[in-house]
Parts: C-alpha cells; structure tokens; sequence
C-alpha cells in the first residue's frame, strides 16, 4: 500500500510541484550569470501626406533593418554566482522536502493500518463480550423465574449487553473510516477501501539499544532541508552585500538597415554600435541597507529554525525510544496477567465440568480475560506504533552494522 501510494498521491504531486518550481528559479538565476545575444528583423513604411512641402510631401519612405544585440553584465564581486548559489540551495532544500512528505505519507499509513489492525481487535473483544452478557442474560433469566433472584441483577446485565452492543458498532465503524482513510492516503477511491482485508501485523519484540549515536537524525529529511535553507540564506546575504558595489553592463549592437531587401548586402547598410556602462548606486533612499537587513534576517530565522528542527528531532527520538521500552514492559505484563486469567477461567470450566460450578460461575471468570484480551490489544498497537516513530524519527530507522555494541540487540533494519 505504501508502495502503491508514493506512485502519486495530491501531497505528493504538490511537493514535487514545489521542487519543479525550485529547480526554474534556480534555472532563471543561472541564465543571469550567461551573456545572451538576440536577433531582431523589422521593416518600417511611412506614407508621407501630401500636405507637407516637397520634396517629403506626398512620398512614401520604407526600411528593413537585421540586427543582433549582445548584452553582457560581468560577476566582479559574486553577487549574482551568491543568487544562483541560494536557488541551488532552495533546490536541493525542496528535494529534502519532497522526500520528508514520503515519509510522512509513509508513516501515516503504516500508523492508520496499525489503527485498523486494533479497531478489529476491539471488535472482537466486543462480540465476546456481547456473546457472553447474552448467557448471563438467559441465565439470570432462569433464576428471576425461579424466584432465586430479583431484576436488578437482570437490568444491570442487559444494561452491559447493550453498552457491547454499542461498543461492537463504534468499532465497526470505526473500521470503515480507517478503510477509507487508507484509500485516501493510498490517493486511491472509497471503494479501494472495500477491498482491503484485515491486517494481520507481526509485532516483534522491540530491542532499542542503549546508547544511540546522535548523528543518525542528521538522516532526516527534514534537518537536511533545514540546513539547505541556512545555505540559502548564507547565499543571500553574499548577494546583497555585492549590490553596494558598482556593476559594468556591455552592449553591442551590428546589422544592416536599407531601403530595401536589395540593399541590405551593401557594405553602406551596415552599422555597429558599442555601448559599455558603468552604475555605481549613490543614493537610493536606504533600499539596499533594507535589503541587506532583510537577508541577515532571513539568515537568523534560518538559523533559528534549524535548531529547532534538531531539538525537535531528538525529543522525538526520545519520546519512541522511552515509549519502546516503556510499551515492552506493559506488554510483559498484560500478558502474564492475561495468561493468569485465561488459566482461571480454564479452570472454572473444568470446575463446571465437574459439576462443581455453574455456568454464571464461568461465563464470570471469562469477564477479566475479555478485558485484559483488549488491554492487549490496545499496548501491542501502541508498541507497533512507537517503532514507526523512532523509524520516523531516525530518519530510515536503526542500521544495524553501525550501531554501538550493547547488551540489547538492535531491531532490524
């Protein structure tokens, strides 16, 4: 499914609309450090009125000109290499953006398949539960006419029948919303939803090592686009310092201009015009001092947002990792206390077996094995959950052959 959906979805086309953006702005900013050289063929006639004096009244006077222009601004301090430099910088920062919104898409599939994964879990534990409340309703049944017991018991069990009742019907729905959810993300249509089967998730045990070297956030797509922008940044303001300097402009200009086609190949109609310029900005109302402040601005929030992004990441590569082995602990637990309960209700039904229980005395000691069946559901979701954050938050998760020696063995790559 996640393969299915980085083959093109909405966010996706939009980050790369993004990146093909970037990539002409820096294409405009490289033609700036090119000469460019234009041709130019016009043709001219003017019907002179009568009313003026001869020997121009009356006439009729035509020309047909051919040229080629050549303009040619040098780089002597750099300014416009900083500009293309800071565009190459906003690509390369968009290509890190482009692949930071894959992996979110990523991400957020494998978390909504988890999500589904535990929406059936809860409603498997809720038609248990509903199955068993419909026993004790017939036997509580049984004992009201019989005079053993009176109907408070009755309401209270047909009051927990209906609250599983609603609890089976708030899962299903829920499954069909992360159905659709999925066939969104997928940037697939509702009825792609339809067709998806329930998940079976092989939840492994999670083995975080001990110590984790701190430069495999450096991974993530979203600190290499951070760092992209400070570049950029760092670029810009080298542009806007080279502004304050003068800039030399080169023009030349060589054609044929005639009366006619047949005089254009005379060596009479040819002409040829150089026009060198030299502007130094003397006074402009603060502009480029504005303008300058405006980069070194730029820079800090780069800066800024830089090392926000890395704190960012490692709260959230500390935030999985406490998770992992927080989740491995409760899930130890939930089990022992399930396999507990599943062996006290085993024994109930041997005692009912032996005709030393009855069926209230099971259907009973099944109620904490129901409860702690869906407490376990909902710790292995939230662990499946924990190990695609600190997927996620690696950046490509934990490589194997690179990490540390630790007394844990590390997940799989």
């Amino acid at each position: 499914m996640i393969t299915t959906a980085l083959e093109g979805t909405p966010s996706l086309d939009a980050a790369d609309a993004r990146l093909r953006k970037a990539l002409a702005q820096a294409g405009l900013a490289e033609a700036g450090l090119k000469p460019t050289l234009g041709a130019s063929a016009s043709h001219t006639h003017i019907n002179v009125p009568e009313s003026l004096p001869e020997p121009i009244g009356g006439t009729t006077v035509g020309s047909t000109m051919l040229s080629l222009r050549f303009d040619w601004s040098p780089d002597l301090w750099g300014g416009k290499r900083a500009r293309y430099y800071a565009a190459l910088g906003a690509v390369r920062a968009s290509e890190a953006e482009a692949q930071a919104a894959r992996v979110m898409l990523a991400g957020n599939i494998a978390h909504t398949w988890v999500a589904l994964s535990q929406a059936y879990a809860m409603q498997d534990v809720a038609v248990a539960e509903s199955q068993r409340n419909v026993g004790l309703r017939k036997l509580s049944e049984q004992r009201v006419r019989a005079g053993i017991d009176n109907r408070i018991a009755l309401v209270q069990i047909e009051s927990a029948e209906a609250a599983a009742r609603a609890q089976a019907g708030a899962a299903a729905q829920q499954i069909e919303a992360l159905r659709n959810a999925l066939a969104m993300l997928a940037g697939q249509g509702p009825d792609f939803g339809l067709t998806l089967s329930r998940p079976q998730l092989y939840a492994p045990s999670l083995r975080v090592p001990s110590v984790l070297p701190s430069d495999l956030v450096s991974r993530r797509a979203d600190i290499t686009a951070a760092r992209w922008r400070v570049e950029a940044a760092s670029q810009s303001i080298k542009a806007s310092k080279a502004d304050f300097y003068p800039t030399i402009n080169l023009a030349a200009m060589a054609g044929v201009v005639g009366s006619s086609l047949s005089s254009l190949f005379k060596s009479e109609s040819t002409f040829a015009y150089a026009s060198p310029a030299i502007t130094l900005p003397i006074f402009d109302g603060g502009r480029l001092r504005n303008q300058l402040a405006g980069s070194n601005a730029d820079f800090d929030l780069a800066i800024a947002h830089y090392d926000q992004t890395v704190l960012n990441a490692l709260r959230e590569v500390i935030d999985a990792t406490q998770s992992a082995r927080s989740l491995e602990l409760q899930i130890s637990d939930a089990r022992r206390a399930r396999d507990a309960a599943e062996k006290s209700a085993s024994l109930m039904l041997q005692r009912r077996q032996a005709g030393l229980a009855n069926q209230l005395d099971v259907l009973d000691a099944q109620r904490p094995l129901l409860q702690l069946n869906q407490q376990l559901a909902v710790l292995e979701a939230r662990r499946i959950d924990s190990a695609v954050n600190l997927d996620i938050a690696l950046g490509g998760g934990l490589p194997a052959a690179t990490l540390p020696e630790s007394n844990d063995k590390p997940a799989s790559p």
